[in-house]
């Protein structure tokens, strides 16, 4: 009880405006205000750095916080089944649901058939950078890509599936030198805590970075850039909320918790995430905050690494609705042998989009150039309302892998349920370090 008033009373005598959600939110209500009020400022050069520095900042910490974590968690586990086990488990969770969201885009995009009467005529050039981008997509070349030239190279370059494949071979080789490698492993948490010790410094100018992507955002596309096309992003919006409360919320609840409560405590992340339009820029503290939640360390630290390339759910939501608006919108019949074929490359062509702002986009091009390659050039159609997409679409993933990593916890019996109720009922802060097993 008293770990419990000592906690809500911090949180009570915090000043409001030092909140870091609050200073995110009002950056954002500013940008918008700016973009829309002073576009010819909001699109200045140095406001779109404001928001792309922060980005950077963010990226530049991610590949050695996955290495670490990753190593990590696969080192202190004795038993090299369970690395096995746990990861198995996780890629069964992945294609489950990642299945579910994909066929949902389809059924909401033939159902509510928006892009019928838009008589398109895309403009090819315009997209034409991102199909180039997408070329290097084909499943050969991805399974290729997924090896590194050089370790080194990759922890430059931020690849994320080259260094997680990195992290998990060191983890195991690591885990095989017993007691030897106790030491290494206690410079690597130390490395870990380092970084994450950075990333608080770099939370410091998130407002910072919210005010400039949202100011250039709005001000470059404004409101009248949806246009039209506001059916398209409407449908959407509706789609990734329904597959949120439904799908998640039916997983959520099978756990025993509930999703509505879940989002209230990772609501800090999720601000910066619609400030930034990349959940990988809520990465670390997202780990940080399930591993308050009562999951354990080593299962946070497989499972959402892995999620960030192969749980996508918003991506894959995104990518079976705008196909289908595209080939509405071009007057393209697709056949149920096609849209089936939909599903089977976007589930391959999806697996690598990071939640890097515009990924979804250019994985859009992997599936249309493979499903049809005459609804490539339509990809000009949603070229100009992508970024107000993009960011459902970050909020979708990062909410989908922060369930993923609590359900393979509890389906590996390494969730602490009263920990994890006592943090959603709001009885422990949740930037409260301090755990406890009251029971909420």
């Amino acid at each position: 009880m008293t770990t419990i008033a000592t906690a809500a009373s911090a949180r009570a005598s915090r000043t409001w405006y030092k909140i870091l959600y609050v200073q995110v939110l009002i950056a954002i209500l500013i940008g918008v205000l700016v973009g829309w009020l002073w576009p010819s400022l909001a699109t200045n050069e140095w406001v779109k750095a404001l928001g792309d520095g922060f980005i950077k900042l963010i990226k530049m910490l991610i590949a050695p916080i996955i290495f670490c974590t990753v190593v990590s968690g696969i080192a202190h586990i004795q038993d090299a089944k369970k690395v096995g086990r746990v990861g198995l488990k996780a890629l069964v969770y992945f294609e489950v649901v990642s299945t579910f969201a994909l066929v949902l885009g389809l059924v909401m995009g033939n159902l509510f058939q928006i892009g019928h009467g838009l008589a398109a005529k895309p403009d090819a050039a315009a997209v034409a950078n991102y199909v180039k981008q997408a070329e290097a997509s084909k499943s050969v070349d991805f399974i290729l890509n997924i090896i590194p030239d050089t370790v080194v190279g990759a922890l430059a370059r931020g690849d994320i599936l080259q260094v997680l494949l990195f992290a998990i071979l060191f983890g195991f080789s690591l885990m095989a030198l017993g007691e030897r490698g106790a030491k290494l492993r206690g410079m690597i948490d130390d490395a870990a805590h380092a970084v994450f010790g950075v990333i608080a410094i770099v939370m410091k100018v998130a407002p910072i970075g919210a005010f400039g992507a949202m100011a250039f955002t709005i001000g470059k596309f404004g409101p009248s850039a949806l246009g039209n096309l506001i059916g398209l992003v409407a449908l959407f919006y509706a789609t990734a909320a329904l597959f949120v409360v439904v799908v998640l919320g039916l997983i959520s609840r099978f756990v025993g918790f509930s999703i509505f409560k879940f989002i209230a405590y990772i609501k800090d992340e999720l601000l910066l995430v619609l400030g930034t339009s990349s959940s990988e820029s809520a990465l670390p503290q997202l780990m940080t905050k399930l591993e308050r939640l009562g999951c354990s360390k080593p299962v946070v630290g497989l499972v959402v690494p892995t999620g960030y390339s192969f749980n996508l759910d918003g991506t894959n939501i995104y990518m079976t609705l705008a196909t289908l608006f595209i080939a509405q919108a071009l007057g393209v019949d697709l056949s149920f042998g096609q849209q089936l074929t939909i599903l089977v490359v976007a589930m391959l062509t999806s697996k690598g989009a990071s939640g890097i702002t515009g990924a979804g986009f250019i994985t859009l091009a992997a599936t249309l150039s493979v499903v049809n390659p005459v609804l490539v050039p339509g990809m000009a159609i949603v070229f100009s309302i992508d970024k107000f997409m993009s960011e459902v679409r970050a909020l979708t993933n990062i909410i989908g892998n922060g369930i993923a990593a609590v359900f393979v916890a509890w389906w590996e019996g390494e969730l602490d349920q009263a920990t994890l109720h006592a943090r959603l009922n709001q009885k422990i802060d949740p930037n409260d370090g301090e755990t406890s097993n009251t029971a909420g």
